[in-house]
């Protein structure tokens, strides 16, 4: 039996996952690591931390294993996408904390970008994605604008801008590698996906060096080699790729017309439209998919706050100890009686896309309980991501037959149904939830020719359960209806 690694490096923790040929888990190892809160809005990340958890949770899963490093074939990374890090070329340390892609502190830059004509038409033909915060653009332009000195050692090639995926490898590698991959590149504001390069437009109008930039590979391509040193014997990075693209591929979503949902930190939902970039009407985001050969792309709908929320309810609100608790804690109240929360801790995403959205509880009554908000909370997951399939609907024109599902929320049974229910489509639970390093190892093993084909990946997939829908539609619909009336209350709170 052969191997391959994946590193699954996350919002709030990195992991290491080793596969076997068929796709199956063999050991993993995890770690959470410090989430950082500088100013109400902004979120920063400890690169040296990311860095540091990252290798050691690799070391743990492989020796976990037993296996013979002979048999490790490759190792893959997925990386959560738009965290920005820039870094000293010559020592290799950072500049200041990685910015993560929740932070919203370049709303007023993204705002005045707005305004200059043609801009956000230029972004989004060039890029599929619209001029927010969320992106890595306007965060590394803020750091080249504050960070004395920043924009002319960048200029001189001085120092080296990158998503995770960029840092891993760089210090990984230990040879100043710096590269990423097209799906990673897709998320920049800064990268043209029809071409399929950096745009010197983009890079002009964001004021951005291109020194600074890593070299652009398809997602299967030999990245560069671990030394001994990282894990006993020299590997080499066979696949690269940004957490969600890396899922639809690990989800086997490799035709168009099919779709998969992640449930992790926040909900991304991807609908695969083959080698078409379809500009959405509904305040989606076209990007592109994790590449092997030919151009790939895909329609998605992010949501910032999804599993966070139930974080929040453990260590904000002390509701439960651990997170699996919420289920049942939900499960102990018949429905939410009424209550809607709206989780935009850090603004919306698709399909409003604003960033003065606050978070909001409402409908309280001197009888709710701590299990209806649980309960109201948990059911936000779903109505923010039965928002974004229908936008996804209405621009790809096609009604979808299936949504799978991935991620650690999908392990909740009363979250998958009340998915269904509001969907009014099946929702298909694989036995790998976590498919978003399954796509990693995929895409690495292909490299290395560990597996021939995507037709041979395909085929490992398997169901673990279906969730059919159970709801009334009328009830279905009347319930969204009163979740949009919920989130039209939250809009522009801190903008007001």
């Amino acid at each position: 039996m052969k191997y391959v690694l994946a590193l699954d490096q996350g919002t709030t923790s990195s992991r290491a996952i080793l596969f076997d040929e068929e796709g199956t888990s063999v050991s993993v190892a995890q770690r959470e690591f410090p989430q950082i809160y500088p100013q109400p809005g902004w979120v920063e990340h400890d690169p040296k931390e990311i860095f540091r958890t990252q290798r050691d949770v690799a070391r743990e899963a492989v020796q976990k294993s037993g296996i013979a490093l002979s048999d490790l074939m490759a190792v893959g990374i997925a990386n959560q996408r738009e965290t920005t890090v820039l870094w000293d070329r010559q020592t290799g340390a950072p500049l200041a904390n990685a910015i993560v892609w929740q932070d919203r502190r370049t709303a007023d830059l993204c705002a005045k970008l707005r305004k200059r004509k043609n801009f956000e038409k230029t972004i989004r033909l060039k890029t599929g994605l619209l001029v927010d915060p969320y992106f890595s653009g306007t965060k590394l332009a803020w750091l080249l604008d504050e960070i004395p000195g920043a924009r002319r050692r960048a200029e001189l090639g001085e120092l080296a801008f990158g998503t995770v995926d960029t840092w891993l490898v760089w210090h990984l590698t230990g040879n100043r590698t710096h590269v990423t991959d097209v799906s990673n590149a897709s998320r920049t504001m800064l990268f043209d996906i029809r071409k399929g390069e950096w745009d010197e437009e983009l890079l002009k109008l964001l004021r951005v060096p291109k020194a600074i930039l890593p070299e652009v590979h398809p997602s299967a391509h030999a990245f560069g080699m671990l030394p001994k040193s990282v894990l006993g014997e020299p590997f080499i990075v066979g696949g690269i790729a940004g957490d969600q693209q890396a899922a639809l591929f690990g989800q086997a979503c490799h035709q168009a017309g099919m779709a998969k949902n992640t449930y992790g930190t926040g909900c991304f939902m991807l609908l695969h439209t083959g080698d078409q970039v379809v500009k959405s009407k509904n305040g989606l985001l076209a990007t592109a998919c994790a590449q092997t050969r030919e151009k790939e792309y895909a329609l998605e709908g992010s949501v910032f706050v999804g599993g966070a929320v139930v974080q929040w309810l453990r260590d904000e609100m002390g509701f439960v100890e651990h997170a699996k608790d919420i289920e049942k804690l939900a499960a102990s109240v018949l429905d939410s009686d009424g209550v809607f929360v709206v989780p935009a801790f850090t603004g919306l995403g698709a399909p409003y896309w604003d960033p003065d959205a606050r978070g909001a509880i409402l409908g309280l009554t001197r009888g709710t309980s701590k299990a209806h908000i649980a309960r109201a909370a948990l059911e936000s997951i779903a109505f923010q991501s039965a928002e974004v399939l229908e936008a996804m609907q209405k621009d790809s024109g096609e009604p979808l037959k299936e949504l799978r599902v991935d991620g650690g929320a999908a392990a909740n049974d009363l979250l998958m149904q009340f998915q269904a229910d509001l969907l009014g489509v099946p929702v298909l639970r694989p036995k790998v939830l976590e498919t978003t390093a399954l796509g990693a190892a995929y895409l690495a093993g292909l490299t290395v020719d560990l597996w021939k084909s995507r037709e041979e990946l395909a085929a490992h997939w398997k169901l673990d359960r279906r969730f059919e829908p159970r709801m009334d539609r009328r009830e279905a619909a009347a319930l969204l209806g009163r979740w949009r009336e919920a989130v039209r209350r939250s809009l522009d709170w801190a903008g007001r």
